[in-house]
């Protein structure tokens, strides 16, 4: 009797497994909608970007529905933990410390990190030559926490929103260098009117201890069956030549990266 009872414990247990994998006709994107190339937001309020692309071409091949949610960075996670979507894609790097809140798929996209500043500012990468000076960065960003772990009070970070509100100030002096991916710097500040004023200074910075092995998608812990759906479709996009044809309509180069 003792075995039987197992044997329908285990049963009962796999049934409920299989009652509760879900079967996914909708997939629902966090994205920020303020982080350009990426994402932004247009004149009609419409997201527009590499990630909205990617989002759509994902979708379609997953032969899904796809819904893309703006959402503040600030919140992006707890918003996905809350279930206000399914996956962010949003320019997020994978790193061991979101890895203990969220899973990622494998890489979507890797660039490098520079610092921006006037033209004819030059840089010293050291707590030393960094003492005193102001530098913009998004706040709750691997940029931010970069600095904070590496320079600490030797530095003085101004965080904020959103990069525009970064370059805002960049453009108005109030900070002497803007600290993000560079081809968010390029497409958000240098690549527009009064960009020829400013540029990149300093080493890439790209230590995988920060900012791990790139841009991934992030999901809930338990949605397993959505991460392995994602990491097929991304490498069937670099298969049949659709993230190429994303790719080029953004970037000069393939921003995937090795």
């Amino acid at each position: 009797m003792k075995k039987l009872w197992v044997a329908g414990a285990i049963m009962a247990t796999l049934a409920a497994g299989a009652v509760q994998a879900k079967e996914w006709k909708t997939v629902r994107f966090g994205i920020e909608g303020a982080y350009p190339p990426f994402s932004w937001t247009d004149e009609n309020g419409e997201l527009q970007g590499f990630d909205v692309d990617m989002a759509n071409a994902l979708c379609e091949q997953m032969q899904v529905k796809c819904d893309l949610v703006a959402q503040d960075w600030d919140g992006i996670i707890p918003a996905l933990l809350a279930r206000k979507y399914d996956a962010i894609i949003a320019a997020m790097s994978i790193t061991e410390e979101r890895k203990r809140t969220v899973d990622f798929t494998g890489k979507y996209a890797l660039v490098p990190n520079k610092f921006v500043t006037k033209k004819g500012t030059e840089l010293d990468l050291s707590k030393e030559g960094l003492k005193g000076k102001k530098v913009g960065v998004q706040i709750a960003t691997t940029h931010d926490k970069y600095l904070t772990d590496n320079f600490g009070s030797d530095v003085s970070l101004v965080r904020y929103g959103n990069a525009d509100e970064a370059y805002l100030d960049l453009k108005s002096g109030r900070i002497d260098y803007v600290f993000l991916d560079a081809t968010a710097i390029e497409e958000g500040l240098l690549n527009k009117d009064g960009g020829d004023q400013f540029e990149f200074v300093g080493p890439s910075v790209t230590d995988e201890q920060w900012f791990g092995e790139g841009f991934g998608i992030a999901v809930r812990k338990q949605d397993k069956d959505l991460k392995n759906m994602l990491n097929k479709a991304i490498l069937d996009l670099r298969e049949n030549g659709k993230y190429e044809e994303v790719n080029n309509k953004y970037f000069e180069y393939d921003v995937y990266g090795g």
